[in-house]
């Protein structure tokens, strides 16, 4: 009785967000489409990265949760592709236990990751934090920041560099635009993790700096710096 009243709690403050869940892994589909459903989410499934691509370019999901290792078309390519043509959350699961590759999903435009084996009501949490990062985002009143040749409109979720229209995933735009807001000023690692995350960063974590660094690769210009590293502290970038 209390599993039941759990659920339809969690399936009223949910609504009927929809996920697209693209993994290879039949089983995992069937338990994962069950569980999310069980608390008011509407999930579609994908068994390929071609297949999973195509739906999710189409832009009817709200989030997609990606295995890193999928037939016909690699995990971390659909991911790539993806963030050409969309700003859509995405959690990558990932079998691959390396620093490495976990560094390559978020480079590759990840907003979180999860290691296989996990806990669904981890994978959950974590759903929602991705959700609620993105969603408050969405909710505050419409305004433009510029820094520099930056421009950025939180009404359309969009940055330019003078008139050329930048691509930048949800977690980029998030950072940018908390750097944008302090001009001059440097902004913690603790400051930005605890924007995407809602909680401190850790000595070792790599994840704000692989974005960060993807995110500069994006806004600067050949031989014109915008974001500085500060040693040990933070970025910041130029007024």
């Amino acid at each position: 009785m209390e599993r039941r009243t759990q659920a339809a709690e969690e399936a009223s403050t949910a609504g009927q967000t929809s996920i697209l869940l693209v993994d290879d892994d039949a089983e995992l589909c069937v338990l994962m489409t069950e569980y999310f459903r069980n608390r008011g989410y509407a999930i579609e499934c994908a068994h390929d990265g071609r297949t999973g691509l195509a739906h999710a370019v189409v832009g009817k999901c709200q989030l997609v949760i990606l295995d890193g290792m999928l037939p016909v078309l690699d995990g971390f390519e659909v991911l790539r592709q993806l963030r050409k043509r969309s700003s859509v959350p995405v959690i990558v699961l990932t079998a691959r236990t390396r620093e490495r590759d976990r560094i390559t999903g978020l480079d590759s435009g990840a907003d979180d990751y999860l290691v296989k084996p996990f806990a669904p009501d981890e994978l959950l949490a974590r759903v929602r934090a991705v959700l609620r990062r993105y969603c408050h985002t969405n909710l505050i009143q419409p305004e433009r920041l510029r820094v520099g040749p930056l421009e950025l409109d939180r009404t359309t979720r969009t940055v330019r560099r003078s008139d050329e229209v930048l691509e930048l995933t949800e977690t980029e735009f998030q950072i940018l635009e908390l750097l944008m807001r302090a001009p001059g000023r440097v902004v913690t690692r603790d400051e930005i993790a605890a924007t995407l995350y809602q909680r401190e960063s850790t000595p070792y974590e790599r994840s704000v700096d692989v974005h960060v660094s993807h995110l500069r690769k994006k806004v600067e210009q050949a031989g014109i710096p915008l974001i500085r590293a500060i040693r040990g502290v933070g970025y910041v970038i130029a007024g």
